[in-house]
């Protein structure tokens, strides 16, 4: 149920110049979603009454997104004056003015803060009646982090940032993650009060902390269970460890479900993948998307899914696809690529070196081996030699080919679209179907086979082929 006395804040204008990237860095993908939408989706469990996303750097693509994930969120729009303070101060203007809950702030670029957490977080924070909780972190290296520090009783007495620190307060080790729960009417009557006398002449959020329990208000911090719960990312080299680390929650979440993983070191799943029980990943296998694997299913080894469906007890190995279907029991590969549209009824066969695109072929169909099927239907239990191509484009449209059930097509056809091949239908080895073939025809495309007798000795004089060839006439002759 909605919790009407909780608000989020999620941070969202920052810049993020260390990815260095035409991207906003909240934009860049993990585990198939943005990084901010990994924060909205936590956000969205703590069921707030509302949540509000501040944003400024690359507005219009953020708010895109955020909408995108979150359509009922509130966007407002940081000012021209900076800090996180500020970006604070411009979303309590959003809040109802009957508010008088708890709000929790958060950050868009850290994806790995889980709901349970925040949730104890709100816990604790109400059960001391503090006026702000942050959640804090113990890290070996601090270098960065605005630190925590403790008065004498270990009661938190305020935050100072790495810029404003002096060389005791450097050593601290325990850090701010940047995560808060405040009572909303302390907050407020103290944001007003914050200015920017600092080094960066920002407005300080943490500057808040100070001012409280100046004023003799509660105010703790709360060290995190593990502090990669609470890792920002800030470049390409964070950014890679955060997705290695959901990776790894995201294998032990589905291996507990009963899937079998022979190599998480080498297997990765998206966040929006779904699997059932006894589906087994070889190693090298990357799931994508929004892709679905049914019951029994085996991917792998070295395949790549996007926006796929694998029926149950199918077989896919060595396989590149994208949005395509997968029937059960069906099987892909080794070395097949599916592109969008293709769909693969069950029992049917898309083999070796094979390529797919915008086709449907039917229950029990085979396409074994070195074959490009583009634009084309093909009924059921019907099989393609070696070598079948549709020739779908004619240089100016695509054209559809189809072919009809129970047809046993030759080695190394050519089927030039626009061209239908019925029901049991017959066409002979290097055909080139140019024309219809009717229902339970034989097309062939036959020239006489003419042998020109020693072609090779006369014209390849001084070749071993021309004197194998002169050695094999003797015998014959003898």
């Amino acid at each position: 149920m909605t919790d009407h006395n909780l608000a989020v804040i999620i941070l969202a204008a920052g810049r993020g110049t260390r990815m260095k990237s035409a991207t906003p860095k909240i934009l860049h993908p993990l585990a198939g979603r943005p990084l901010v939408a990994h924060v909205l989706a936590t956000a969205r469990q703590l069921r707030p009454s509302l949540v509000i996303a501040v944003v400024r750097h690359e507005r219009d693509a953020v708010v895109a997104t955020i909408s995108d994930y979150f359509p009922e969120s509130v966007i407002v729009d940081q000012d021209d004056v900076p800090g996180t303070g500020r970006a604070v101060e411009v979303a309590l203007a959003a809040l109802p003015t009957d508010f008088e809950g708890d709000v929790v702030v958060i950050s868009g670029d850290v994806p790995l803060l889980d709901s349970a957490t925040l949730a104890a977080l709100v816990a604790s924070h109400r059960a001391a009646n503090a006026a702000a909780t942050v959640l804090s972190a113990i890290l070996d290296d601090a270098t960065g982090y605005g630190r925590v520090i403790r008065s004498a009783d270990g009661a938190l007495d305020r935050i100072v940032e790495q810029q404003d620190a002096t060389a005791a307060e450097l050593a601290v080790t325990e850090i701010n993650s940047g995560t808060y729960v405040f009572r909303v009417g302390p907050l407020r009557a103290q944001l007003a009060l914050v200015g920017t006398e600092n080094t960066q002449k920002e407005k300080y959020l943490t500057d808040v902390l100070g001012l409280l329990r100046g004023a003799g208000a509660a105010i703790e911090a709360v060290p995190v269970s593990e502090s990669w719960i609470v890792a920002g990312v800030n470049d390409r080299v964070q950014l890679a460890d955060a997705a290695r680390r959901m990776n790894t929650q995201i294998l032990r979440r589905w291996q507990l479900a009963g899937v079998t993983v022979q190599d998480p070191a080498t297997t990765w799943i998206d966040a929006d993948v779904t699997l059932a029980e006894d589906v087994e990943l070889l190693p090298g296998t990357q799931l994508k998307g929004a892709t679905l694997v049914a019951r029994g299913a085996k991917i792998g080894p070295d395949t790549t899914l996007v926006d796929c469906e694998v029926g149950e007890d199918a077989v896919v190995k060595r396989t590149d696809a994208t949005l395509a279907v997968i029937g059960a029991a069906a099987s892909v590969g080794p070395f097949a690529y599916l592109r969008p549209g293709t769909w693969l009824g069950a029992g049917g066969k898309i083999g070796t070196f094979v390529e797919v695109k915008n086709s449907t072929i039917g229950a029990d169909s085979k396409v074994p081996h070195l074959s490009y099927i583009g634009d084309a239907t093909i009924g059921e239990h019907t099989n393609l030699g070696a070598g079948a191509i549709t020739a779908n484009y004619d240089g100016v449209n695509k054209n559809p080919t189809v072919i009809g059930s129970h047809v046993h097509a030759g080695s190394h056809n050519v089927f030039v679209a626009p061209v239908t091949v019925g029901d049991g239908a017959y066409t002979g080895a290097g055909a080139v179907v140019r024309k219809d073939v009717p229902a339970g025809a034989l097309a062939i495309t036959v020239a006489p086979q003419r042998n020109m007798g020693g072609w090779t000795v006369a014209n390849r004089a001084g070749t071993a082929g021309a004197e194998a060839a002169a050695a094999a006439s003797d015998r014959s002759d003898g």
